[in-house]
């Protein structure tokens, strides 16, 4: 589970605006949100500093332990 959908929601940004910012098309944005695509890692890098957070937080569900 990702969420960008969050993030985008507390900056007030509807899924074309975040588009608009981040180079890609409204369609990619929607498809991260569904899960259905993954950003690649340097696009993924770039969300996180944009939402200013890391990737962990954003597109890793903090219940799974990782050990």
């Amino acid at each position: 589970m990702n969420r960008i959908a969050q993030y985008r929601t507390e900056k007030n940004l509807s899924q074309r605006a975040l588009a608009k910012k981040l180079g890609v098309s409204s369609a990619t944005v929607a498809m991260w949100e569904t899960e259905k695509r993954t950003p690649r890692l340097k696009m993924a890098k770039y969300i996180a500093q944009f939402f200013e957070t890391d990737i962990e937080t954003i597109f890793f569900d903090h219940k799974d332990n990782i050990t």
